[in-house]
């Protein structure tokens, strides 16, 4: 017999809208005909994947693995200018996913690199949307945990920018560090308002609940980030993929209200059903018996416009 009673799943979570508007410009393609493809997964979400292979949204690597006249998707990300260039002498018909703020941050690093600055960006090293920030300025020293920030160099003109989900607190650390490092600091806060709002949300049910459930990738840094939070208010967290992780109820021991939160690349969806399944191995009778019904209001409860996974009608697969 379960103690968990009730499940609370954080505002404002689901994709960010950078992913989803990235993942609907290649259902939209899909849906003319077109033989689509995304650079790179858009998402790392096995269920999305799958859903967009329904519909004829393939996954390449590389451009050589996309034949002229095709369309290939650019991620929320962003790539590198030379990639971009590449995919247009190709013949290829280029759809740009790259996240609006992410866009933003490109143009940043440009207007810096003009200006003459010496660039520090924090963010990870191999992260795509770093690997597509350092095309638009090479030079650029990358940093990431602090035993690292002593390599950044003293110079008379330095810049700080980060990758749009470092943690708030990290970009903040690394600005207080780099005034002794320069004469001149410009600091350009990059960090995306939803990983801001994300963290506060998820802040906010850590605080009314006996455990959170994090949702997302094990290698996503902001689903990390979200764990470490709910930890620093006391809440124990565990984190999960998905809800094939959820097997054993006796991580829920004592627990009566559990709350829910998942990274940027975690659709609302998963969570309704993480949410169904705790109810289901861990809830008191009256809550497993009633699962699909108490998961389904925790999400009407939570869900907001600009949580959805898509703004588009259903496609069906094939669809021309």
């Amino acid at each position: 017999m379960g103690t968990v009673r009730e499940v609370r799943i954080a505002k404002r979570t689901g994709f960010c809208y950078g992913v989803r508007e990235a993942i609907d410009k290649a259902k939209e393609s899909a849906s003319t005909g077109r033989v689509t493809h995304t650079l790179g997964q858009v998402v790392h979400n096995e269920g999305v994947i799958a859903e967009l292979q329904r519909v004829g949204v393939q996954t390449v690597e590389s451009l050589d693995d996309v034949d002229r006249g095709a369309a290939i998707v650019i991620r929320a990300h962003g790539v590198r200018p030379d990639v971009m260039a590449r995919a247009e002498a190709r013949g290829l018909d280029v759809i740009d996913g790259t996240c609006t703020w992410v866009i933003q941050e490109q143009k940043e690093l440009m207007r810096l690199v003009e200006e003459g600055y010496t660039i520090v960006l924090l963010g990870t090293p191999r992260h795509p949307e770093v690997v597509g920030l350092l095309g638009f300025a090479p030079d650029a020293i990358v940093v990431d945990d602090e035993p690292e920030w002593e390599l950044i160099p003293r110079k008379k003109k330095m810049a700080l920018i980060s990758q749009s989900t470092q943690p708030p607190w990290k970009f903040e650390r690394l600005a207080a560090f780099m005034v002794a490092r320069s004469h001149e600091l410009k600091i350009v806060n990059t960090v995306c308002p939803v990983t801001i709002r994300r963290q506060q949300d998820t802040l906010e049910t850590a605080r009314e609940v006996d455990l959170m459930v994090v949702v997302g990738g094990r290698s996503s840094a902001n689903t990390k980030e979200l764990t470490r939070l709910c930890e620093i208010v006391g809440t124990k967290a565990i984190q999960v993929e998905s809800l094939a992780d959820l097997t054993d109820a006796t991580a829920f021991a004592d627990a009566r209200v559990v709350g829910i939160t998942g990274g940027t690349s975690t659709p609302i969806e998963d969570l309704q059903a993480v949410a169904e399944r705790i109810l289901a191995i861990a809830g008191t009778p009256a809550a497993a018996a009633a699962a699909h019904e108490l998961a389904r209001t925790a999400l009407d409860l939570a869900a907001t416009p600009a949580g959805r996974t898509t703004s588009l009608p259903p496609i069906a697969a094939g669809a021309a």
